[in-house]
């Protein structure tokens, strides 16, 4: 009988991604990224990131930003000059989102069928021109004046 070696169990390292997004504010977020965005960078390096990217989208800027476990991104986020850039973005209510996983943009594994045009397929109601002399008289009646009527439906009958 041939014994084989006990085969030691892999674990691999996964790495974890997270992302802000700066909203145009009262100045563009392109210029904050400009201003703020190498001392994050450069911060994000030096706290253990493995990757990053940089996203311009017409609303604002994406920082996507890989560490390799949760406790190097909780370092990254206590740095003060980390917390000083967040807090200079340019709409400070409602302009910054902080969040686990790659931007907005990476999609789901399936994409979402189509939906129909709201209101697609409906046809206009035809319109009731076959019109005997009583509708008419009643229809002519919120137009014109009661006397025009009276003239139109003694003409009609003849």
């Amino acid at each position: 009988m041939v014994t084989r070696p006990l085969l030691a169990a892999t674990v691999a390292q996964v790495s974890i991604w997270y992302s802000l997004e700066v909203f145009d504010g009262t100045s563009s977020a392109s210029l904050w990224a400009e201003a703020h965005g190498d001392v994050l960078m450069e911060t994000a390096l030096t706290s253990g990131a493995t990757d990053w990217t940089w996203h311009r989208h017409s609303w604002g800027v994406a920082f996507e930003v890989e560490f390799p476990d949760t406790e190097a991104w909780d370092a990254f986020c206590a740095i003060t000059a980390v917390q000083r850039s967040l807090e200079a973005v340019p709409d400070p209510l409602t302009g910054l989102i902080v969040y686990r996983g790659r931007g907005g943009g990476s999609g789901s594994a399936m994409p979402r069928k189509p939906r129909p045009l709201t209101g697609s397929g409906s046809a206009a109601l035809p319109l009731p021109w076959d019109l005997g002399l009583d509708e008419l008289t009643s229809v002519w009646s919120i137009v014109a004046p009661v006397a025009p009527v009276a003239a139109l439906a003694s003409s009609l009958s003849l």
